[in-house]
Parts: structure tokens; C-alpha cells; sequence
């Protein structure tokens, strides 16, 4: 019987469709479909050959990435049936797609959150965002590493780490991290093992991992994408979102996930705030437009910097209009407030969610968690700790007086008295700033090391959407561009971002999967002594 770690298949059928076209399905996009040779066994549709050269790259690339944790064993038979089926082709008919593993799928799969301790939650449903992409005709491929319980069960962690997947590694340079907690999602899409994955985000986990891996990742408005059937951590900031190689793959992509869900009182506005986000895109769409610079979110590292002027001048050659913005909220205060709300919110939510699970899973409750993670103390707690997990569990509920004011603090900061104001006063449509920091190094002795910067934590805090667009590189490592609106306004942003993509393709890289930036030929000459 195979086990959990183990649902790549290959049947007959699929290795009769790898042998007719192996080598042209690795070097294809993940949706583009092989051609079909003189000795092709019978006409493959669409959706099977876009799933087939997914498995195949994921295959042949993932075992040094580690961006995926599972296939469906289903996923093929489920492309066939979409290509057989004569119903109207969806919106993302053939796609194949990746959940994060804390997003429950309807199948054989079991949805970890990186953690052994849900190795058996199969929970055979589908959340209601993976119900809209199926229904659309996307492949639903399998899911993808994380940072174990999406970050949040230490405070010196190593992001794309999970106890189930292991260490996720960025192709960029494989000794470098992908960020987190969505590191496989960008990981795999970044190395182009598919097109599109979905992420989640409390703060950073969807835009960080893009920008680190040269990606597309948008964060929506709170409320606008379903959290039903999501491993928690904050029902005031998680959200999914796409993470895609391009801008108009986000939009597909959001237009089909946007939507209220009975289930989730925060969704209560998303039927009519929601929008055709296609149709949306124009190349010109930056003409015209006032853009605030967050210059305060600048100057934590040079090469980012650089970078971010570069940005700048591609934005006012089409006919934006920059305007800067020099001092900013109060991040430190933010923050200490934001900590409180996810302690407390993470005991209540995460109960929530264990006690919907299959009696399969022993751990009921957030203390049960913890309990286990000691009793298995040498797989879980070998690289660092769960003092966080604890933290939380100390929290005193959703009534508590202070947990009250610091969520109402936070979000006035954040929001009102944040993005709100700042782009009143500057009289402006969206907020511009670097995203994050280039990869940082992969270390198990000193865990993440981070120089920080940007101002996506402004928008997680307030609920505000947050979309991070590629702007080049340091080195070699990308490093993105966030635009950050105002709720509800991920039509714009996605607007902006595609004009700003067609003006610079040059700033997108293409990762060789080197073991370290030192390979560089620019960086070997200058680490090399001078002749004598």
C-alpha cells in the first residue's frame, strides 16, 4: 500500500503518453500542448497532455525542489474526463494546478499543513475555492510544500520547511530560500513545472514567495476568495490567492475564485464586489495614473533599490504619474497588535478547522498539536521550536478585552489611518513599493535572516489587496514590485501590473536551478584574486 508521501502514478496510458513525448513536453510551457509524433498512441485531449507534461516536469525537476509534496492519483483520469466531457469548456479548461497543502481537496490526498500530525486528513471535500477551479476545468494536479502550519508555530523558523515535505528550495539558486508560507507554489511555478498555483496568505505568505521566486502573486481584499475548508491561522487576514507566471494567468484566475460562500461571513460582499478581472487588463492602462512611491519602505538594501528606480522609470515611461510619500504608520506598533490578533484568532480558528476533520486525526485541538509535536519531538522539533503554537495557546479568546482593542487597533493603523489615508492625501490610486529582500541563504544554525523592507505587512494587517509583479534581479535572485490599493480594488492593480509587464518582459528572469549565486561567471571573476 502505498503511503501518503507517494501518489505519483504512472499507468500505462501515461507512460505510453511520456514515451511519445518526452522531450517535447519538458521544454513546453505547463499549457501548451506537445505535438503529436508520426507514432503518437491515440489522440490525447488537451487537459490529459497538459497534466501528463506537468506530472512529467514535476518529475524529472521536483526531487530538487522539493515545491511538491503529492500528485493526485486522479489527476489524469480527471483530465480525460474533462476533454471527453461535452459540457461547455470552463474559463481554465486543461490547467493544471497546484493547492497549497493547507487547502483541502476532494480525493485521496490527505491536507497536512506540512505536519505529520494531519498526515491522515483526508478530508475527501473540496474547498470551496478548489470547487470554483474544478467547476472551471482547471486539472486539479496535487498540492504543494509549505512552511509548516504556514509559518506560524515559531518565531525563528526556516520558511519552506515542513516536517511532511522537507526543505523547498529556490530555483533561482538551490541553496537560497523560496520565503513563505506558499513555498512550493512558487517554487513550482518558478521552476515551470505548471503555470498556476494557488497560495495563502496572513501576512506575506502569498507575495513574499512570489517576489523571491520571480513570480506573479496577488493577495486579495479580505473577504473576496472563500477560506472555507483552509487550514487556519487569522480570520482577519488569511486569504488564498493565485501565484501564476503572469499577470493575465492571476486575472483568469481570480475572476474564477471571487465569490461569496455561505460558509464564510467574510465573504458577504464578493458576489457584487467581484468583476471580469480579464477584461480589466490594458498595456495602457499606467497612462495617466497618479502612483504614490512609498519612499519610507526604501533603503534597507541597495540592490533592491536599484532595482526599485528601475521600476520607477518603466512606470513614468508609461505615463504614470509618481508622486512620493516620504514618512509612513507606525509599523512597530502594528505589528505588536497584529501578534496578539494571531495569537488569539489561531487557537479559536485552528480548533475550529481540527474538529471538522476525519476521525483519523487524533489531534483535535491546538494543545493536542503541540502535545504531539513533543511526543515526536526528533521529526518536528529538531530544526526549531513551537514556542508560538504555545503562545497561543495561553490567549484568552475571542471576548478578550485586549485581543478586542488590538484587533481594532491594528486595522485603524493599517487601514484608515494607513493605505486609506496615505492615498487620500497624496491623491493617488495605488501605493508602490519594493516587495522584499532578494533569497536569502537556506540556514538551519541562525533559522530565516532577513533584511526585511517593503510595506506588505500594511496591507495583510488591513485586509487591503497587495499584488507583487517581477522587477528584475540581484545576482540573479528576483525581487519584486507590490502595488498596494485600497479594498476591493484588485482590478486596477492587476490593470497596473500588466501594463508594467508588458513595458519590462526583460525583468522577468528564468531560473537555471545553480547550486549557489557563486556560480555566476560576473561572480566567480570578482571573487578571484587578481593576476600578478
Amino acid at each position: 500500500m502505498r503511503s501518503f508521501f507517494d501518489h505519483i502514478i504512472m499507468g500505462a496510458r501515461f507512460m505510453r503518453i511520456l514515451m511519445a513525448t518526452a522531450a517535447a513536453m519538458l521544454a513546453l510551457p505547463a499549457t501548451a500542448q506537445p505535438a503529436v509524433p508520426a507514432t503518437a498512441p491515440p489522440r490525447v485531449g488537451v487537459a490529459e497532455a497538459n497534466a501528463a507534461a506537468a506530472i512529467a516536469r514535476i518529475r524529472a525537476y521536483n526531487p530538487r525542489l522539493n515545491a511538491v509534496i503529492a500528485i493526485d492519483p486522479a489527476a489524469l483520469a480527471q483530465a480525460r474526463a474533462l476533454d471527453l466531457s461535452r459540457s461547455p469548456r470552463g474559463a481554465l479548461h486543461g490547467l493544471p494546478i497546484l493547492l497549497k497543502d493547507n487547502i483541502d481537496m476532494a480525493g485521496s490526498l490527505p491536507t497536512t499543513a506540512g505536519s505529520l500530525a494531519l498526515k491522515d486528513n483526508v478530508t475527501g471535500r473540496d474547498a470551496p475555492l478548489a470547487a470554483r477551479l474544478r467547476a472551471a476545468g482547471a486539472v486539479m494536479l496535487g498540492k504543494t510544500n509549505l512552511s509548516e502550519w504556514a509559518n506560524i508555530r515559531a518565531d525563528a523558523s526556516i520558511s519552506g520547511w515542513s516536517a511532511v515535505g522537507g526543505q523547498t528550495r529556490n530555483p533561482y539558486a538551490l541553496s537560497r530560500n523560496t520565503c513563505g508560507s506558499s513555498s512550493g507554489s512558487g517554487a513550482a511555478v518558478a521552476a515551470q513545472l505548471v503555470d498556476a498555483a494557488i497560495g495563502t496568505e496572513t501576512d506575506g505568505s502569498i507575495t513574499c514567495p512570489a517576489a523571491m521566486n520571480g513570480i506573479v502573486g496577488l493577495k486579495p481584499t479580505v473577504g473576496l476568495v472563500s477560506r472555507t475548508h483552509v487550514v487556519p491561522i487569522s480570520h482577519s487576514q488569511d486569504t488564498a490567492g493565485p501565484m501564476t507566471r503572469d499577470v493575465a494567468t492571476a486575472a483568469r484566475l481570480l475572476t474564477v475564485l471571487a465569490g461569496s460562500d455561505p460558509a464564510d461571513p467574510a465573504t458577504r460582499e464578493a458576489d457584487a464586489r467581484k468583476t471580469d478581472y480579464v477584461a480589466a487588463l490594458r498595456p495602457d492602462a499606467l497612462k495617466g495614473a497618479r502612483i504614490g512611491v512609498l519612499r519610507w519602505a526604501t533603503g534597507w538594501h541597495a540592490g533592491v533599490d536599484a532595482r526599485f528606480e528601475a521600476a520607477l522609470a518603466v512606470l513614468k515611461a508609461q505615463g504614470a504619474v509618481l508622486v512620493d510619500i516620504t514618512t509612513g504608520p507606525n509599523r512597530r506598533e502594528i505589528g505588536g497588535n497584529e501578534f496578539q490578533v494571531l495569537l488569539t484568532e489561531l487557537k479559536a480558528d485552528l480548533n475550529a478547522y481540527l474538529a471538522s476533520t476525519p476521525a483519523t486525526v487524533t489531534a483535535r485541538t491546538l494543545a493536542d498539536l503541540i502535545a504531539f509535536n513533543k511526543a515526536n519531538a526528533a521529526a518536528e522539533l529538531g530544526l526549531f521550536g513551537q514556542d508560538t503554537f504555545e503562545k497561543a495557546q495561553a490567549t484568552k479568546g475571542l471576548a478578550d478585552p485586549d485581543y478586542l482593542k488590538a484587533r481594532e487597533t491594528s486595522l485603524r493603523l493599517a487601514g484608515k489611518e494607513g493605505i486609506d489615508k496615505m492615498l487620500a492625501e497624496a491623491k493617488v490610486t495605488v501605493l508602490v513599493a519594493p516587495t522584499t529582500a532578494p533569497a536569502w541563504f537556506i540556514d538551519p544554525v541562525n533559522a530565516d535572516q532577513s533584511p526585511g523592507g517593503g510595506a506588505g505587512g500594511l496591507a495583510a494587517v488591513a485586509g487591503y489587496p497587495h499584488l507583487t509583479v517581477p522587477m528584475g534581479g540581484v545576482r540573479g535572485l528576483p525581487v519584486g514590485l507590490s502595488f498596494i490599493g485600497a479594498a476591493w480594488s484588485e482590478a486596477r492593480l492587476l490593470a497596473y501590473g500588466y501594463a508594467f509587464e508588458q513595458a519590462a518582459p526583460d525583468m522577468k528572469l528564468v531560473p537555471r536551478l545553480v547550486q549557489t549565486v557563486e556560480e555566476q561567471a560576473d561572480v566567480q571573476r570578482l571573487f578571484a584574486p587578481a593576476t600578478r
